[in-house]
Order: C-alpha cells, then sequence, then structure tokens
C-alpha cells in the first residue's frame, strides 16, 4: 500500500466534482487500501477520494477511538435527514484549522461497499457529521463553505500563517 498526498487548501483540485464509480476491479481495490492507510497515517476519521486527487464519488471513515470501525462509501447518497447538530470539523486538507459547522444530526445514507453491494444504514454524531463532510468534498465543497464569510476569512488567514511558519 502506499501512502497518498493530501491536497492542502486553496488547491483547486478540492473543487472538482467526483465522477460515479463504474467498475470494481483491482485498481478501486488498491485506491480504497491506500484511502484508509492515508487517513490513519494522517490520524482523521475520514477520507474523500477528491482530498488525494482520485476523483471518484467514494470515501472511507473510522470514528473509532482504536481504529476497528473501517467503512468504505462507494456511490453514497443521503435517502434521509433530520434535526440539526453544532460541531467542530477539522479537515486534512485544512490542517490544523476548527471550526464550529451546522449539519444534519441524523441521515441514512445508501452507498455500495468495496465489494460493490448495496448498503443502507443510518448515521447520527460524529458519524453523521463525517459522512455529510465527505459528501460535501465529492461535491467539490468544504467544510469552510458552510461558514459565514467572517469566519471563513478568519480561518483561511489563520491557515495562510501556518502555511507561511511552515516554509
Amino acid at each position: 500500500m502506499a501512502s497518498l498526498f493530501v491536497l492542502v487548501y486553496p488547491d483547486d483540485r478540492l473543487r472538482i466534482k467526483a465522477e460515479p464509480v463504474l467498475q470494481f476491479n483491482a485498481q478501486l481495490k488498491q485506491e480504497i487500501k491506500d484511502l484508509f492507510e492515508t487517513m490513519y497515517e494522517d490520524h482523521g476519521v475520514g477520507l474523500a477520494a477528491t482530498q488525494v486527487n482520485i476523483h471518484k464519488r467514494m470515501f472511507v471513515m473510522d470514528c473509532s477511538e482504536n481504529k476497528s470501525t473501517p467503512l468504505c462509501f462507494i456511490n453514497p447518497e443521503i435517502i434521509y435527514s433530520e434535526g440539526e447538530a453544532l460541531s467542530e470539523e477539522g479537515c486534512l486538507s485544512f490542517p490544523g484549522v476548527y471550526a464550529n459547522v451546522s449539519r444534519t444530526a441524523k441521515i441514512r445514507v445508501k452507498y455500495l461497499n468495496e465489494l460493490g453491494e448495496a448498503q443502507e444504514r443510518a448515521f447520527e454524531n460524529l458519524e453523521s457529521m463525517c459522512v455529510q463532510h465527505e459528501i460535501d468534498h465529492l461535491n467539490g465543497i468544504t467544510f469552510i463553505d458552510h461558514l459565514s464569510n467572517l469566519k471563513r476569512v478568519r480561518l483561511l488567514k489563520k491557515l495562510q500563517k501556518q502555511q507561511r511558519q511552515a516554509l
């Protein structure tokens, strides 16, 4: 397996809308393995293919404390949503930056697993937020797009400052 390079904002490739997965083959299987490895190595709880410059509608997620609940979502679609919740979010494409984001509290998602089998599952709390965050990535949307202009500007200034200090 190979750890992949995570695109960092303001990389324009983060805005590309992902295409549906049509073929379940060895290449897809390897890309999924690489997504998991990269997510775990970078200490994330979710990683969309878009974030590593693979523009396919898929993401991986593991919100467990001990990395024991890996989930792969291919061609995900939210089919039910209920309520609202405010939660602090971060993103591997915005290293070191966090903001409160309002999202749907409970969702039901249909998707295909890594074998191409149809799945349907309900999520709430952190898992619900993560699924929505990653589906946004597949649509070329980042979590800062959910913020007010003032909060977005502050967050981006902080990110730019961190990026300058890293050079």
